[in-house]
């Protein structure tokens, strides 16, 4: 258990990490491209690689750590033959994209940018591969040695994106995928000496069985991810005016500002999935599960709270041709919580190997969220983006809570969770009430936030956090 926590916290922390200085990029690109539009740009790319990355990996992570933990393999011959299928099937899709870029670029309304798309391509097929390397890292327990590769490729994208924007002056967006790239490389070229496979040889066999195994979680991903990516993927085929690539520019830098949130849920994801598969043979885990998911939507809305209140400096974050979106925020923010806590309720079906619902549930997820923006993206443009990921993660959430209850009940504390998001409501309540009829001074604005999160802090010290109850009970019993 020493071991499982010290290495949760090293991939956690490197991830968190990485998250953050990703996020210090937000600034400088809405600050130092020459257009909103050139962020749209970003956003839609990054968007589609995203999708593509889990498409090109098709679920042979998951099956390289089944497979090679497994008595009857050889976990050697497991990582070769893993190695080679992910390096033939990447190496391919670049290849075809880069025949291809053109065509590919006319579809994606990037026809004047056919680079783009041969720089993207390439970025996402090395990505691809290295995900097999990276997971070998983690088989042989060297979190520090995967850790410090991940977040060199952070350090070096942002040196790159630094050095072209700012220190050559480079407004171009072309840029910002040169720095991908280059990172990209790098990182690959250093990751390679540790991980080349030694000593076995690839294995048909091999390959089917854990093909057969895998493939069945592409179709989970691929659901899951465009959940999360459809509405970047889609906005410039269904906003109708010429602004499109501006208008989702400024969507996914707004989007950007509540990444705070996200960031959060990273953090409590990498704590408490070991948590839960430690806990599962405990007589007492459900109580441990529900009070993991009341203390996660108690600190939930602690952040929303803390954001929303403090919007007038996190908007700074971003430039102020942006600042038109910042109207989404909140609802980014709702649809962060909805997501955490589906994703608190899904462990229901992982730990009863019922892992067809998180299929279902995602599906369902998708035909929500491709739905509502076919119909509302083209009338009230982003506002239908945010919106859809709104109501798929509030109906999946509630999907997985009802039927869970029946397959695996866990006694949530809806009482206690319920009066928290009341109490959230009207703190939000009464802001925006002064802030929208009686009060327009930002600084002032902030005092009364401040105020309002001092009363949630105290009600929750008070309610969940005995401290002081505890310490008088401590001094009694000395």
């Amino acid at each position: 258990m020493k071991i499982l926590a010290k290495e949760t916290a090293i991939y956690g922390l490197s991830s968190i990490i990485g998250k953050f200085l990703n996020y210090l990029l937000v600034p400088l690109y809405t600050y130092a491209l020459a257009r909103t539009a050139d962020y749209g740009i970003v956003t839609n790319l990054y968007a589609w690689t995203a999708l593509l990355l889990v498409i090109l990996t098709y679920g042979m992570e998951t099956g390289f750590f089944r497979f090679a933990n497994r008595e009857d393999y050889d976990p050697k011959q497991v990582y070769r033959t893993a190695f080679v299928s992910l390096l033939t099937t990447s190496t391919l899709f670049a290849a075809l994209c880069l025949i291809f870029r053109q065509p590919i670029a006319n579809f994606l309304g990037y026809s004047n940018h056919a680079e783009f798309i041969a720089m993207m391509a390439v970025t996402v097929a090395m990505d691809a591969f290295a995900c097999i390397p990276f997971a070998y890292l983690r088989y042989q327990k060297r979190p520090i040695l995967f850790a410090a590769l991940k977040l060199l490729f952070v350090v070096l994208n942002i040196a790159f994106n630094l050095l072209f924007l700012v220190v050559l002056k480079k407004t171009d967006v072309v840029y910002v995928f040169i720095s991908n790239i280059l990172a990209t490389t790098i990182q690959t070229l250093c990751l390679l000496p540790f991980t080349l496979p030694r000593g076995a040889r690839f294995s048909w066999p091999v390959l089917q069985q854990m093909l057969h195994y895998s493939l069945p979680l592409l179709i989970l991903g691929v659901a899951g991810i465009m959940n999360q990516t459809l509405d970047r993927i889609l906005f410039p085929y269904l906003y109708p005016y010429d602004d499109a690539e501006a208008q989702l520019g400024i969507y996914g830098a707004c989007f950007k500002v509540a990444m705070v949130m996200m960031m959060f849920t990273q953090a409590f994801r990498y704590a408490y999935e070991p948590f839960v598969f430690a806990k599962h043979k405990d007589r007492n885990s459900v109580e441990a599960y529900a009070d993991a998911m009341k203390y996660y939507v108690i600190f939930s809305f602690l952040i929303m709270l803390m954001v929303i209140f403090y919007l007038d400096i996190f908007r700074y974050i971003i430039a102020p041709s942006y600042w038109e979106g910042l109207k989404i925020v909140p609802v980014v923010l709702w649809t962060y919580i909805f997501q955490g806590v589906y994703f608190n309720l899904s462990f229901w079906y992982k730990l009863t190997d019922e892992t067809r619902w998180g299929a279902w549930f995602s599906l369902i997820g998708l035909v929500i969220t491709f739905v509502l923006q076919v119909i509302f993206v083209p009338q009230i443009g982003y506002w239908a983006s945010c919106g859809s990921s709104l109501v798929c993660y509030f109906t999946i959430m509630l999907l997985s809570y009802f039927i869970g209850q029946k397959k695996a009940p866990i006694p949530y504390d809806l009482k206690r969770i319920g009066a928290y998001a009341l109490l959230a409501v009207v703190c939000l309540a009464i802001y925006y009430v002064i802030r929208l009829n009686y009060i327009s001074n930002m600084w002032i604005l902030m005092a009364i936030g401040t105020v309002l999160l001092l009363i949630y802090c105290a009600i929750l010290v008070k309610f969940d956090f005995n401290v002081f109850r505890n310490r008088r009970g401590v001094n009694a019993n000395s």
